[in-house]
């Protein structure tokens, strides 16, 4: 079979027979195709996470950009980049829950 492929191919296939093998000792039932299904669960969820994240910073870029050049701001004359932003923004990612986020602190401050 490997015999067949062009010879810049060959050990590329012979490389995912190896982890195919490898694979199949590990799981039996599954084999490679569990690998691929786990691997593309977790891309799942960062991608979620990801969109949460970007959705939050995108609100918060609003929100900051709507205090900085709000008519009733005292400050409203100086120069954007000259003012200082304190925010109080809680960080998306909870780090003891593996990067998981918790949408519920975020419930009130979403759109």
């Amino acid at each position: 079979m490997v015999q067949e492929l062009p010879e810049h191919q060959r050990g590329d296939a012979v490389s995912s027979m190896v982890y195919e093998a490898n694979a199949r000792v590990r799981d039996p039932v599954y084999g490679c195709v569990g690998a691929i299904s786990s691997l593309q669960q977790q891309i799942d969820v960062l991608q979620t996470q990801l969109a949460v994240a970007q959705a939050e910073a995108v609100h918060l870029r609003v929100r900051q950009n709507a205090s900085l050049y709000s008519p009733t701001s005292p400050t409203n004359s100086a120069s954007p980049s000259s003012k200082i932003i304190h925010s109080q923004a809680k960080p998306i990612f909870d780090m003891d829950m593996d990067m998981v986020v918790d949408q519920t602190t975020y419930s009130d401050s979403m759109w």
